[in-house]
């Protein structure tokens, strides 16, 4: 996206990230089913293509879960965000192919109906052996799939950004089905702890580095001191060599995130949240006169909040003054599209924005 309009085609970057990635899933596979053969001479084909595909894929599952987190603690991991969606597709093939190999060897060839096989199969025994492990497993199957049908952006601009975000969010639904799949099958053929210890691990990653990040987006949430709120319910955000230039500092207004820019010396203040997927706004740059969003390059106008023809995106203003060192912030939102009012610290210079 940018004030120039040019159409995101499949370009080399987007190539070359499919091809590393498709090269690592293969050299993923063959691996695993070499090294499978060499350790177990008697496992069959088939429990190898079994394993090898249920394993890469929850692992490129833990992968795409933990970028996110890591993009919050250190802002170099975000190339990795800008094609995680491929990767998620990507995911999602492995994923189907082990499913649809264990459907046709543990359920097509029975006199059950398959696809009742699949959620009433090993239901004899104790009570863990019991648990029917598969369902859990085509339950997850089949939000992935959903999350894989809806990945392209066409369904983000049907479904609205907050809608898609809800659906989306739904992978996390995915892997607690997940870790129940793997957890109850193991228990039903434990020959090794090892399984066990590297799924412990796993959970503990995932659940730990997004706590991680969650303490770390606290220090955004502070509450406002009264003594920083003046009378006509403007905010005291920072001070005005706290922000460097053609960057943000990001505040919590009324329970909302603001990113209050400075850009040739004047001050404007945006909803923090991106309408493409909910990025950070605050944590981008000017670019072009337009602030860009990290996550996606999504662009806004610091004073209208509109995005550069032909897109039709718009993010709420709030109206910024200075006052000696002070910058404050309006504690209500103007309407879409609305000029915010700004203030120069110094000059105003207003050659950067369009």
């Amino acid at each position: 996206m940018g004030h120039t309009y040019r159409t995101v085609t499949w370009n080399r970057q987007k190539r070359i990230y499919d091809l590393v990635l498709w090269s690592g899933i293969v050299g993923y596979l063959i691996v695993f089913m070499v090294v499978g053969g060499l350790t177990f001479p008697n496992v069959t084909i088939e429990t190898l293509l079994l394993r090898s595909t249920s394993t890469c894929a929850f692992l490129l599952l833990h992968i795409i879960l933990s970028i996110g987190p890591l993009t919050r603690l250190d802002t170099r991991f975000l190339p990795l965000l800008y094609n995680r969606r491929h990767m998620g597709v990507s995911m999602f093939g492995v994923a189907l192919v082990h499913a649809t190999l264990a459907f046709i060897q543990f359920h097509a060839l029975g006199d059950l109906n398959p696809f009742v096989s699949v959620f009433v199969s090993g239901t004899a025994g104790d009570i863990l052996s019991s648990i029917p492990f598969q369902a859990f497993g085509a339950l997850a199957l089949l939000i992935l799939f959903l999350m894989a049908a809806t990945s392209h952006d066409f369904w983000l601009s049907q479904f609205s950004a907050p809608t898609w975000k809800r659906l989306h969010m739904l992978v996390y639904g995915a892997y607690l089905l997940l870790v129940g799949h793997v957890a109850f099958g193991y228990v039903q053929d434990a020959t090794s702890p090892v399984p066990g210890v590297l799924l412990g691990i796993g959970a503990m990653w995932i659940v730990g580095i997004h706590l991680a990040a969650g303490f770390r987006e606290l220090k955004y949430d502070r509450p406002v001191a009264p003594e920083d709120v003046s009378a006509d319910g403007y905010v005291r955000v920072c001070s005005v060599d706290d922000i460097e230039e053609n960057e943000a500092v990001t505040a919590t207004i009324s329970g909302e995130r603001v990113a209050v820019f400075k850009h040739g010396n004047r001050f404007s203040a945006v909803s923090n949240v991106c309408q493409h997927q909910n990025g950070p706004l605050g944590e981008g740059r000017i670019i072009d006169g337009y602030i860009t969003c990290p996550w996606h390059g999504y662009q806004y106008c610091p004073l209208t909040g509109k995005s550069p023809e032909p897109f039709t995106e718009r993010i709420p203003t709030f109206d910024v003054r200075v006052e000696g060192n002070s910058v404050f912030v309006s504690d209500h939102p103007n309407q879409l599209g609305e000029e915010g009012q700004f203030e120069s610290s110094s000059s105003d210079d207003s050659s950067s924005i369009p």
